[in-house]
């Protein structure tokens, strides 16, 4: 009797103890998400989601996407990783122009794009040659240079960026929608410099409604277009809708039967894009994308409405590398020069 009382004894002794263990368990509850990981506390950033813009970094124009750079990672908290796209021989500078300057505290890769994916798909157009160069093609081929991205920022290389990137990263795209843009009509202030140095803002002034083809897409040629050079992409639904292949097939097109050219309008790059994402695109705040700042070397917005703009894009013959140009205090703010003194800004006392 002795013995089996000391068994009940110890028994509930450790049926007590049990108690308290799943009463301090509960109490004293780990997330699970937190099992078996290991948290830097001193590294938030590394928690927060990447934000991914790509920017092609071309020669001759090396310092625009440097300008570029720099007023992104400038005005932002984000955590952003800068994906550079540039051709084999150019690379080399990208790199060490970044790594020997104050750019070094930069997330960032850079990317080679191999100007083959392009053969026998470009229609050579002497009036702009400088719209034929394989980056400006690179917009195409995002999910062949993005691999691990759901959503990506893609930005030309003559924009400055004055606000915060992760606002135009919070853009809400439609279900459906691979993309998102700023049309061409959507912001009153910019209509009087459109009208002033003759710009075309519709599909007639991408696409030749001469063509039989055209008209068959069944699209308004007063339709509003918009400007490709700003948007944010979903690159699932990039893929899921094959856009690379349609725009290939259009290119290829274009080849064959001259559809458009960069003498109509806004070049080769612009108009496959508006085929392919007619009625099929979400859209931007008009502010992420005030454009037109390189179409004359004359007409200027004003300082104010500069000012609250959150990017500005020179899009047309005037850079605000070169000379003339308008607004250029606005970029050079943002310029950081060579270290190796290859590229020079054209200014009139140089």
């Amino acid at each position: 009797m002795a013995l089996l009382k000391k068994i009940n004894q110890i028994l509930l002794l450790l049926l007590v103890l049990t108690v308290c263990a799943i009463l301090y368990n509960k109490v004293h509850k780990v997330p699970s998400s937190l099992k078996n990981e290991t948290v830097d506390l001193e590294s938030p950033e590394e928690m927060e989601e990447e934000i991914p813009v790509v920017i092609c970094a071309a020669a001759g124009r090396m310092g625009a996407a440097i300008a570029a750079i720099s007023s992104i990672y400038s005005n932002t908290e984000a955590n952003v990783l800068f994906y550079v796209v540039g051709l084999k021989n150019t690379i080399p500078h990208i790199r060490k122009w970044i790594e020997n300057s104050k750019l070094k505290e930069i997330k960032f890769k850079i990317v080679e794009f191999n100007p083959m994916v392009l053969k026998g798909k470009i229609r050579q157009d002497a009036s702009r040659p400088e719209l034929l160069q394989p980056l400006n093609f690179v917009r195409f081929y995002l999910p062949l240079l993005i691999q691990k991205h759901e959503k990506v920022i893609y930005l030309d290389d003559d924009v400055i960026v004055q606000g915060d990137i992760q606002e135009l990263y919070d853009t809400k795209l439609a279900p459906g929608h691979a993309a998102a843009f700023s049309d061409d009509c959507d912001l009153p202030s910019t209509h009087e410099m459109v009208r002033s140095v003759g710009m075309q803002n519709t599909y007639m002034g991408f696409l030749d409604y001469r063509k039989q083809v055209i008209r068959d897409l069944g699209i308004s040629p007063s339709t509003c277009s918009f400007n490709p050079g700003v948007f944010v992409a979903n690159i699932t639904e990039w893929k899921h809708q094959r856009i690379t292949k349609q725009l290939e097939k259009w290119m290829q097109r274009n080849v064959e039967e001259n559809l458009y050219s960069s003498a109509l309008g806004g070049g080769v790059a612009t108009s496959p894009m508006l085929i392919v994402f007619y009625g099929k695109h979400s859209t931007i705040n008009p502010m992420w994308h005030i454009r037109h700042l390189g179409w004359s070397p004359d007409t200027r917005y004003s300082e104010h409405f500069l000012q609250e703009a959150k990017l500005l894009h020179w899009n047309g013959r005037y850079k605000p590398w070169d000379y003339p140009s308008v607004h250029t205090d606005l970029w050079e703010n943002w310029f950081i020069p060579d270290p190796s003194g290859k590229f020079k800004l054209a200014r009139p006392e140089s």
